[in-house]
């Protein structure tokens, strides 16, 4: 892999330049400051393409951690941003005890993004695990023009089931603005905390309770020209389910809303399941048509 450093930047801060040389996609700037990490691996069949991970050090991310990454995508270029495994983020860093300014900080993720005529955004990150007690907030925009394409993943986990967490962070908040052509389109957000106590003292239902039985939800906006046989396949799924009475809610469950009225240029879908590992077939099964634009390669290696 390789990274390209420029001149110093802010803590935290990171920046993507991506344009077309030739046929080749060229980063023209891929800077970064800790605690943020960006790689990016060689591309060797793929024109037009390129990847870059998107890692923190020291395995996640902690309390008072401010990440700001801006991302420019040229015409005719396709960025794929990938993690490797899940964004984990932490109330501390692990094995370093916490100073008392530290407690309680929200760890905080912005990205804004520019995507030209003709170029493509597919965010495939894996899923955000807060561990317990951890605050977390993430803010994304993405500036798109009218002929570029779009696919952005954003889903979250309930936490270290193994080790009897089950949505027991703190706060976990999530903003997704979509901008075409300088008008908005799309404003998505997902907040999931726990209540205080209702009138008179009345008990409320945990966060657990609220969102039992799933323990991952997901959402994909879906955009462009890049993208449209997917959303006719998903289309042509959604319309063919036949809802049942069941005795139990559905191990798996997603629905599928246009962005636009009247328009099928771009779609949203919701996914939640009982376990992630489901989830995560279920949206490689369901963008799998990817493949013939970014290559076979990268796309598998968004969900090993």
């Amino acid at each position: 892999m390789t990274a390209l450093t420029v001149d110093k930047i802010g803590a935290g801060r990171g920046k993507v330049v991506l344009r077309l040389h030739g046929s080749t996609a060229v980063f023209s700037e891929l800077s970064y400051a800790y605690p943020l990490k960006l790689l990016s691996p060689r591309i060797e069949e793929e024109k037009g393409v390129a990847v870059v991970y998107n890692m923190s050090y020291g395995g996640g991310l902690v309390g008072g951690d401010q990440v700001q990454l801006n991302v420019d995508i040229g015409q005719g270029t396709s960025l794929v941003v990938l993690t490797q495994g899940s964004t984990k983020v932490f109330k501390i860093r692990p094995g370093v005890r916490p100073s008392s300014g530290s407690i309680g900080d929200i760890t905080e993720q912005r990205m804004n993004t520019v995507v030209a005529d003709g170029g493509a955004l597919f965010l495939l990150p894996d899923p955000v695990t807060c561990f317990r007690a951890a605050s977390y907030n993430q803010l994304q925009t993405f500036h798109l023009a009218h002929g570029s394409s779009a696919v952005l993943l954003d889903w979250v986990t309930s936490g270290r089931k193994s080790l009897g967490e089950d949505w027991s962070f703190s706060r976990y908040y999530s903003m997704n603005e979509v901008f075409i052509d300088g008008r908005r389109i799309a404003k998505d957000v997902m907040c999931l905390e726990e209540q205080g106590e209702g009138p008179g003292s009345l008990k409320r239902r945990t966060l657990s309770e609220r969102l039992a039985p799933y323990s991952c939800y997901a959402t994909i906006i879906l955009y462009g020209p890049l993208v449209q046989g997917i959303l006719a396949d998903l289309e042509a799924r959604y319309n063919s389910i036949t809802v049942f009475k069941r005795n139990a809610p559905e191990p798996l469950i997603w629905s599928l809303s246009p962005l636009l009225e009247l328009s099928k240029d771009g779609y949203i879908v919701r996914v939640a399941g009982t376990e992630t590992e489901e989830v995560k077939l279920w949206i490689e099964k369901a963008l799998r048509k990817l493949e013939s634009t970014v290559g076979t390669d990268i796309y598998r290696k968004a969900f090993v």
